[in-house]
């Protein structure tokens, strides 16, 4: 049994998956406590194998299922993600601050340390491989990320509800991307869109 906070089909809207159909699984709880966060931790529901795959298999078009949270590491294993792989026929991916040791088994990894933003204190991050390494940026120094093996880096400026502060993380995203151009731009497109 797993504490799912939501089950639901959209387009993955940030980073290189952008614009794809996809299956999210949101997970509840997390091990950081990030300001921006938007999971409601407290919410959800214990569900069984049959049932997330049910729910799942609604969307039997969307080739990928997204593994979020909260922080999904703390919950899955390699069980899980062969079970869902075998039993819906889709690539799996995954939402991670890294601050575990994942599975076996994922197809696409995004990883998004947040130990140097949150308000978590000093949390390792022990990943330090990805396909995809996705940081909020609120000006921190990018060097702390060099030693992390990923294909591609994306820069995402942090939403915020006061659009004056939005409108400046992102400017200083966008000139953070000029000034660093091995990091690409990854914007909210499901937020500017006003879809979940």
């Amino acid at each position: 049994m797993w504490k799912i906070n939501e089950i639901f089909h959209s387009l993955q809207g940030e980073g290189y998956h952008t614009g794809t159909a996809s299956v999210f699984i949101r997970f509840s709880g997390c091990n950081l406590h990030c300001k921006f966060c938007d999971t409601r931790h407290e919410q959800g529901a214990m569900m069984s194998l049959p049932r997330i795959v049910d729910q799942v298999m609604q969307y039997p078009g969307a080739p990928l299922i997204v593994l979020t949270g909260g922080e999904p590491s703390l919950w899955i294993d390699d069980e899980l993600v062969a079970a869902l792989k075998q039993m819906t026929g889709k690539r799996i991916a995954i939402e991670t601050n890294g601050t575990h040791v994942l599975p076996q088994g994922i197809d696409w990894v995004t990883l998004s340390p947040k130990t140097d933003i949150g308000d978590s204190g000093d949390v390792p991050v022990v990943l330090n491989s990805c396909d995809e390494l996705k940081v909020v940026y609120l000006g921190q120094d990018l060097s702390r990320y060099d030693h992390i093996k990923a294909t591609h880096r994306y820069l995402q400026p942090c939403w915020v509800d006061d659009e004056e502060a939005r409108m400046h993380n992102m400017q200083l995203t966008v000139q953070a991307v000029l000034d660093n151009p091995q990091w690409r731009l990854s914007l909210q497109t499901h937020r500017i869109l006003g879809i979940s």
